[in-house]
Formats: structure tokens, C-alpha cells, sequence
């Protein structure tokens, strides 16, 4: 049987948030104890009690990041919206191009590619989470006979593939008008789909 993780004390909820906040400002890739404690008021020993090693207080940012993502991802399955993929790449496209979260899209393109290049420590397992991640929330938007079918798992891998790969393009160039008519064309297609379904 695994041990429950304890419950964080409220110095260290209040640190982590201000980490987490530091990392949307500055990145994770060359995050320092040091720089950081100065910046939220702490020490890099507090740091290191509190989330065991450097590696504990990537993980816990990591996490922080992908609860905020998921947050807001879930707020586009509020009751009242239509359902199907073309509704659910239309309204996370929408989510994506918001000039307020592009340091947490940032933040996860650079702790994905880490995770992908670097598979062990702290970034172990990050980018297959996010993908198994959106890929539920995509499976929300779909009526339970295509969630469960082959054909229903391809369209939504499909409409993540479109996704992720709009959102890097986006992140790169900052070409938001161009991008956003090829992310409309697939939603477009997907909702043929999703009418043919």
C-alpha cells in the first residue's frame, strides 16, 4: 500500500506559488536556487527542506503548472456547451491564443521538449502526462459510443496533434492570424466529422 503524500505546510504552498510564478517569468531550463529564493523571499536551504532537493521543486512546479493547465482546460467543459471535437479544438484553440497564458504555454513547451530529452529526474514522465491529459479532456467532449471506439481515439489524437502543433508554430512565430485559419480548417473537417458521427 503507498503512502499518502503529506499535506503541504502553508509556507510551503506560499513559496511553491511564488516559484511557480518566478518560473512563469524566467523559464525552468536554467532555474537556479539561489537567483530564485532571493526573488520570493526565501533561502535555497528553506527551499531545499521544504521540497527535499532542486529535483523535488521541479516536480512540484511541474505539477502546479499542469493543475493551472488543467484548470483551465476543464473550463471549457462547463454544462450548456456544445459537445464533439470540433467545439472542443474551437474552444481550446481560443484558450491557447490568449495573450495571458502564453508564460504557462511557454513554461509547458519547455518542460515537455525536457521532458523528452531529458527522460529521467525531475521531468520523468512530464510530456506523456500532458498528452494523456488533453487527451481526456478531449475524450469529455465526445458522446460515449465515439470516446470508446477506435475511430473516436484517432480523431481526438488527431485533434491534439493539430493542437500542439498550432500551439508550438504560435509560440515560435506569434503568427496568430495564420495559424488560426489552419487550426478553423481542421475544425472545420472535425466538425463534418462530428456531424457524420
Amino acid at each position: 500500500m503507498s503512502e499518502e503524500a503529506p499535506t503541504p505546510s502553508a509556507r510551503q504552498t506560499e513559496l511553491l506559488e511564488a516559484a511557480y510564478q518566478y518560473a512563469l517569468a524566467h523559464g525552468l531550463t536554467d532555474l537556479s536556487l539561489r537567483p530564485l529564493a532571493g526573488a520570493i523571499g526565501s533561502s535555497p536551504r528553506v527551499l531545499l527542506f521544504l521540497f527535499e532537493s532542486k529535483n523535488g521543486l521541479l516536480r512540484a512546479l511541474l505539477a502546479r503548472a499542469r493543475a493551472d493547465e488543467l484548470t483551465l482546460l476543464n473550463r471549457a467543459k462547463q454544462p450548456g456547451r456544445a459537445s464533439g471535437l470540433a467545439p472542443a479544438v474551437e474552444q481550446a484553440w481560443t484558450w491557447l491564443t490568449a495573450k495571458e497564458h502564453r508564460s504557462l504555454l511557454r513554461l509547458w513547451a519547455e518542460a515537455y521538449t525536457l521532458s523528452l530529452v531529458q527522460p529521467d529526474g525531475a521531468w520523468a514522465g512530464f510530456a506523456r502526462a500532458t498528452v494523456e491529459d488533453w487527451l481526456g479532456v478531449l475524450a469529455g467532449f465526445q458522446p460515449p459510443s465515439e470516446r470508446d471506439s477506435e475511430d473516436g481515439a484517432t480523431r481526438r489524437t488527431l485533434a491534439l496533434a493539430v493542437l500542439r502543433g498550432a500551439l508550438l508554430d504560435l509560440l515560435a512565430t506569434d503568427d496568430e492570424k495564420r495559424i488560426t485559419v489552419a487550426v478553423q480548417h481542421q475544425i472545420a473537417l472535425l466538425r463534418d466529422g462530428d456531424q457524420g458521427g
